[in-house]
């Protein structure tokens, strides 16, 4: 058994700057900026939000800018490997931390491990 839900909304954007995109998405969504620097390494930016609200997070890629969804979950290989019982391919396994994962009509979407201390609300178990 194991658990799992809708983690986060990642704004994938190719920009120069993060603090600019981040100055938008928080305007955009009445959102505060809590970080533009989430791990120290100037990739990740995230707006605050609830605790019973995803997490939004600006991720810095080199790819052209898109949204994706992150799925969180206490244990990594059973989520993408039920995923793939529905029928997604996994992608890329990336720092070993995460799965790059995509959709059978062709979203691309991570799986991640536990994000924030409680689960909350809007929690799945899966047997």
């Amino acid at each position: 058994m194991h658990h799992s839900r809708l983690c986060a909304l990642v704004l994938d954007c190719k920009v120069a700057d993060l603090g600019d995109a981040a100055t938008f998405w928080s305007a955009a969504l009445g959102k505060p900026i809590a970080t533009l620097d989430q791990d120290g390494d100037g990739r990740y930016a995230e707006l605050r939000t609830a605790d019973d609200e995803p997490l939004i997070l600006l991720q810095k890629v080199e790819h052209e800018s898109r949204v994706h969804l992150d799925i969180e979950t206490d244990d990594l290989e059973a989520e993408a490997a039920r995923l793939e019982r529905l029928g997604a391919q996994r992608i890329a396994f990336v720092r070993r931390r995460w799965w790059v994962m995509e959709a059978p009509s062709g979203q691309r979407f991570c799986v991640v491990r536990k994000q924030r201390d409680a689960f909350g609300p809007h929690l799945n178990r899966w047997d």
